[in-house]
């Protein structure tokens, strides 16, 4: 089933290219919707680093910490992460509980990973007031985090694609805080009404998501996937 997750059948998370000003995007995103922009930076010598064998050369034999996916509670495991790479990334368990499924997302120690993120060109628009901060991770296809809502932010997938599912905060979705998304899109999301559904869009490479504050998100790896977050606190 992991293997086999569909895309939506229709993208209803607006888009924007390169021609989006600084001043439209506040006019028009930053504090009321979500949008995908689409050619606002250039990532291809960061996506050159994030090979298998690039990060396996480079990272192998560091510690990460792996966090469980589920909503309200996280326990965290260290691991090196050439073991979690060739033993633990592989498709998510549709029966298994999120207190169960840990993969590698955020929890990045700046020190070690630093000479990577320096690669990297988040977009440009800032939100007044914020700082912004990295959350890099890789995951196996059928993974994602359950619904959860925090700041604003950003997040681009550099392989892979990232399957997302969005409601305003005023909207609180149904769903178990210990159920993974890959459960809850069988077992909730085909029941769901029209009008009840979420905002969604599948993020391909190179494509960027923006989220405003407090915003409620579920992600779902439709493939072994590489992503970067930068959250602006």
């Amino acid at each position: 089933l992991a293997g086999t997750v569909p895309e939506e059948e229709r993208c209803t998370v607006e888009r924007a290219d390169a021609s989006l000003t600084y001043s439209l995007f506040l006019q028009r995103f930053a504090f009321s919707r979500p949008v995908i922009l689409r050619g606002v930076t250039d990532n291809s010598a960061f996506r050159a680093l994030c090979t298998r064998e690039k990060l396996l050369a480079a990272f192998g034999a560091h510690l990460v910490r792996l966090s469980t996916a589920n909503t309200y509670s996280y326990r965290k495991v260290d691991v090196p992460f050439r073991e979690y790479v060739e033993q633990l990334l592989k498709p998510q368990d549709p029966a298994q509980l999120g207190s169960d499924t840990l993969y590698f997302f955020g929890d990045n120690n700046f020190t070690e990973w630093g000479p990577l993120f320096q690669q990297y060109v988040p977009p440009a628009f800032r939100i007044p007031g914020t700082n912004p901060a990295y959350s890099f991770g890789i995951a196996g296809s059928g993974s994602g985090v359950p619904f959860h809502w925090h700041g604003p932010g950003y997040s681009e997938v550099i392989f892979g694609r990232k399957r997302w599912f969005l409601y305003p905060p005023d909207k609180t979705p149904h769903f178990h805080p210990n159920e993974t998304t890959l459960a809850w899109l069988h077992n909730t999301y085909p029941a769901l009404p029209l009008a009840e559904r979420p905002l969604e869009c599948t993020l391909r490479p190179g494509e960027v998501l923006y989220f405003p504050d407090r915003w409620w998100h579920a992600t779902l790896n439709l493939d072994t996937s590489v992503f970067i977050s930068t959250f602006l606190g």
